[in-house]
């Protein structure tokens, strides 16, 4: 028989790590260590039913993802131009289950809790038109990620926040029909893809994890309305942070209850509780957990009140109506901070006293008499009026290059490449000046 220290040898892995996932394991130990030895599995997810990219690239279709598929290891679309333009978001694929499994529908207020990068957020904004979704990331650097990951994916009806846990409880109690937990954890799952993960591993991970995951998992609780639901998730193995944490919770929450779970394309899980492991899955680890909220406690009151924000003036209204017809926009801004214009969804919550980093679509911005659009726009908002670029003009565009144009251009082009817009540019004396933000050039 294998010993723990020669397992820890062969597959490189830490022997406390073996040793308290063993039991979960069984007869399929073999399996699943032998997994290691696998190249782990890349996976896309498009914005729509085009696919720009070969088939030769997309070894098989993401069952439980719609225009979702496996990409190959020596893909490089995360280079190309296309994924500037946001027509595609490169996402582990059992990342994407558990946006599957919270199924957000029509008109929903949904919650990303713990949103950065954004991946789970990007899917959960193409999976129906929600009425509103926030994605939160309390770390500053992260959230900056986060926003610019909801610029890049087009999405207008989304507000990107940067709070910790109770702050946003406190204001918003009972305010949301879907909420997802991706909490912190060890990362155990992703020892495969990111084996520098196990340099940050130790014996006590798990449990300074579960005890962060209970108190995030506790004012998240708050946030949900009676009836409502909300998904909790790890990309990890252990049962402390995953089984023990839903447990832990649960006693705490008397009005909360485990569902089943039944996602067409994922493993059934009548318990509520499902987990993904690399030798069973084509995907890295992951848990999941589907609650259902019974009732509301007395102090979980959604706030009567939403965000009062100023609407655009008349002057501004002018100005970017000059520049719609010109572009051939479908877009109205109904909101006006300072000189910057906005489109923001119909319902917002209250928003004083938190940070907001996003909110909505940044139409642009009035500078005198001129409007000046937001590279937000270009990306959300389809224009008629574009300048389709190829390949070898697209990334002269990304690094910030003047392209050339036709004489007989004029004013504010959506420059676009295979019909995806990239940012705008501005045409005059057979030069198409670029107006790709310069903090994005490469």
């Amino acid at each position: 028989m294998v010993t723990i220290t020669e397992l820890s040898a062969q597959y490189r892995l830490p022997e406390a790590f073996i040793r308290q996932l063993l039991p979960l394991l069984g007869e399929e130990a073999d399996a699943f260590f032998a997994s290691y030895h696998q190249p782990y599995e890349r996976g896309i997810r498009f914005r729509d039913k085009r696919i720009p990219l070969p088939a030769s690239a997309l070894p098989g279709s993401i069952p439980y993802a719609p225009n979702a598929f496996y990409l190959k290891q020596d893909s490089n679309a995360g280079m190309l131009p296309l994924h500037d333009a946001g027509a595609y978001y490169i996402q582990e694929p059992s990342a994407m289950a558990a946006a599957a499994v919270l199924c957000p529908q029509a008109n929903d207020i949904v919650l990303d809790f713990c949103a950065a990068p954004g991946g789970k957020s990007t899917q959960l904004a193409s999976l129906a038109p929600l009425k509103l979704l926030v994605c939160n990331e309390p770390i500053p650097s992260r959230a900056q990620v986060l926003s610019g990951n909801i610029e890049r994916m087009g999405i207008s009806n989304a507000i990107v926040t940067c709070a910790y846990p109770d702050q946003l409880a406190l204001k918003w109690p009972g305010l949301f029909d879907k909420i997802l937990v991706d909490a912190p954890c060890s990362g155990e799952g992703m020892f495969r893809r990111h084996p520098e993960a196990i340099l940050e591993w130790s014996p006590q991970s798990p449990e300074r994890c579960h005890e962060r995951q209970v108190q995030i998992l506790s004012e998240a609780a708050k946030m949900l309305r009676a009836g409502g639901r909300m998904v909790f998730s790890t990309c990890t193995f252990n049962g402390i942070e995953n089984e023990n944490t839903v447990d832990f919770f649960l006693k705490a929450h008397p009005n909360f209850r485990l569902i089943p779970i039944q996602a067409a394309g994922l493993p059934a899980a009548p318990n509520g509780m499902l987990r993904l492991w690399p030798h069973r899955f084509r995907g890295e680890g992951h848990f999941i957990a589907l609650l259902e909220k019974l009732y509301a406690l007395p102090e979980e009151v959604q706030p009567a009140g939403g965000a009062a924000l100023p609407a655009p003036d008349k002057a501004s209204l002018s100005l970017f109506s000059d520049f719609k017809r010109d572009l051939g926009l479908d877009v109205q801004p109904n909101v006006q901070q300072g000189s910057r214009l906005f489109h923001v969804p119909a319902f917002l919550p209250p928003l004083d006293c938190i940070r907001v980093l996003r909110m909505g679509l940044h139409v642009g911005e009035i500078k005198g008499k001129i409007f000046i659009p937001d590279h937000a726009l270009a990306l959300a908002v389809p224009a008629g009026k574009t300048f389709e670029a190829d390949e070898g003009m697209s990334v002269s565009y990304l690094h910030g290059d003047t392209l050339p144009c036709a004489e007989a251009l004029r004013g504010y082009y959506a420059v676009s490449y295979m019909g995806y817009p990239l940012g705008f540019g501005k045409a005059s004396g057979g030069q198409m000046k670029n107006h790709y933000p310069k903090g994005l050039r490469r």
